[in-house]
């Protein structure tokens, strides 16, 4: 029972951390609401488009510290003293975070896709992975699909899942099959809250910041 109690614990103040809505509090100081414009998103891709630069980058800076933070001090640090202990207070950590910003409680269950914050639960789980990921995301954003931030993200979000992966049964065995099962979860919800961006995509009508630049 304890286990059980700690564990929710856990789930709990990390969801409630997820679920702060800087994209949308963003949008409110500067006298919008973010989600009737642009790809009425809270995310930091639309604050960027709507708001400017500046205010994309820390709005991708404080949701990727929404995933980093609960991890590393509510999962490791304060759950390493209760009966959970540290291991599965950050995969429980991560999921709380997670889910809390995709579906915050503030805006009725309507959050963001989950890459900022995904990378920061990454960050704190599988450092590694996580640096794979930002890799292939770069190599995507700059060169294979200039300037589309939604394929770049979800390239980025199945690479840290199937690189480790190839750590676990190549070099880096010590990383958890639980750990790994995480990872292509946060994988899927990404790409399932891309699916409109999919679709463009096909289509051929996806946003590109390149172009938006040569205008």
């Amino acid at each position: 029972m304890e286990t059980i109690i700690s564990g929710l614990s856990v789930l709990f103040w990390s969801y409630l951390i997820g679920s702060i809505p800087n994209g949308y509090m963003m949008g409110k100081f500067n006298g919008l609401d973010i989600r009737r414009h642009g790809s009425k998103n809270i995310g930091a891709t639309n604050v960027r488009r709507i708001l400017g630069r500046p205010w994309g980058i820390a709005c991708f800076i404080l949701d990727f510290l929404k995933g980093l933070i609960p991890v590393m001090v509510i999962g490791h640090i304060i759950a390493s003293d209760w009966a959970i202990g540290a291991g599965y207070g950050g995969l429980i950590a991560a999921i709380g975070a997670v889910l809390g910003h995709v579906f915050p409680v503030w805006l009725m269950f309507r959050g963001g896709k989950g890459v900022a914050t995904s990378l920061g639960v990454v960050c704190g789980l599988a450092p590694l992975a996580f640096l794979v990921g930002i890799l292939f995301w770069l190599l995507s954003y700059y060169i294979i699909y200039r300037g589309v931030v939604s394929f770049a993200s979800m390239v980025a979000v199945l690479m840290m899942a199937v690189s480790s992966l190839v750590f676990k049964l190549t070099i880096f065995k010590d990383i958890s099959w639980v750990t790994i099962s995480l990872l292509f979860f946060l994988a899927i919800i990404v790409i399932i809250r891309h699916r409109e961006n999919i679709k463009r995509l096909l289509e051929g009508t996806e946003s590109s910041f390149v172009k938006i630049n040569k205008k």
